[in-house]
């Protein structure tokens, strides 16, 4: 769990790890920069919590870096992300994902669907990723096949560390994801595992100018792993050009534009998972 200047959700995504059915969890809590009130949060938990470890960086780096820094400190063999202003709904989920990935070594990473919710808690969409292998790959150019706090994924993938690239300062999961599944296969389960907060203190508002640039990158970057690459350089191209419009503009439809983006990326369809 990454966090950054935003104490206001981080106590309900901590409260969701320890609602857990499965037990034998760590929960790495990394904080670039310095806020008092997470700090303090945090001490709070830490006092009721042993299996949280708590690193305060005290300086501000990337997503990528401070996601690096974190798996470089993990014992276990898989490895979940939450960001901290999103939380699970699901109790079953991590006795679930490991599951499967027990039973499935040709699998290196599995994630499930989500419900968007405001930051006045309301429900805003819920969407389903692809399922399968094959039909993750047919979208992954168009949107992040797997929701990031719906992941679990082996910590190392065919004898190296799963590691995000520190040269990627935004969309970092995406790139992150699209590299995982050239060592692997990847899944989503056809059930709502996360709450995942959309509202204007989030990152993906924040930083939509260079979010638009990342997006081109990245699709190029990955053009010959998989398919779609026209249709989804097009998609990022408008995105960036969304992007540079007036920010009164993007407040007034970042909501509804940012569920239509999910919904293509996603999929509805709930075939029963791989034996």
């Amino acid at each position: 769990m990454l966090t950054y200047n935003r104490p206001q959700r981080i106590s309900k995504a901590i409260a969701s790890v320890c609602a857990q059915s499965f037990q034998e969890w760590e929960l790495i809590i990394v904080q670039d920069g310095s806020n008092p009130e997470t700090h303090n949060l945090l001490q709070e938990w830490l006092a009721k919590e042993p299996r949280i470890r708590y690193f305060p960086r005290g300086t501000v780096g990337s997503i990528a870096e401070a996601s690096n820094f974190g798996l470089a400190q993990a014992r276990g063999e898989y490895i979940a992300i939450l960001d901290d202003d999103d939380e699970w709904c699901l109790p079953d989920k991590l006795t679930r994902q490991i599951d499967f990935l027990d039973r499935n070594p040709e699998y290196i990473g599995c994630g499930g669907g989500y419900i968007v919710i405001d930051q006045d808690e309301r429900q805003r969409g819920k969407f389903l990723k692809p399922e399968s292998d094959l039909a993750i790959r047919a979208r992954a150019l168009l949107a992040n096949p797997v929701a990031n706090s719906t992941a679990v994924f082996r910590r190392e993938v065919n004898g190296q560390p799963a590691l995000y690239d520190p040269s990627m300062r935004q969309f970092a999961d995406w790139d992150f994801w699209l590299t995982m599944g050239a060592g692997g296969k990847l899944y989503n389960f056809a059930d709502y595992m996360a709450h995942y907060c959309l509202w204007e203190g989030g990152s993906s508002f924040q930083h939509q100018k260079a979010n638009g640039r990342a997006a081109i990158r990245i699709v190029r970057k990955h053009r010959d792993r998989y398919e779609g690459f026209a249709g989804a350089l097009a998609l990022a191209c408008l995105y960036y050009l969304y992007a540079c419009l007036p920010a009164w503009v993007r407040r007034l439809s970042y909501g509804s534009l940012s569920a239509l983006k999910k919904a293509l990326a996603s999929s509805r369809k709930a075939p029963a998972p791989p034996a």
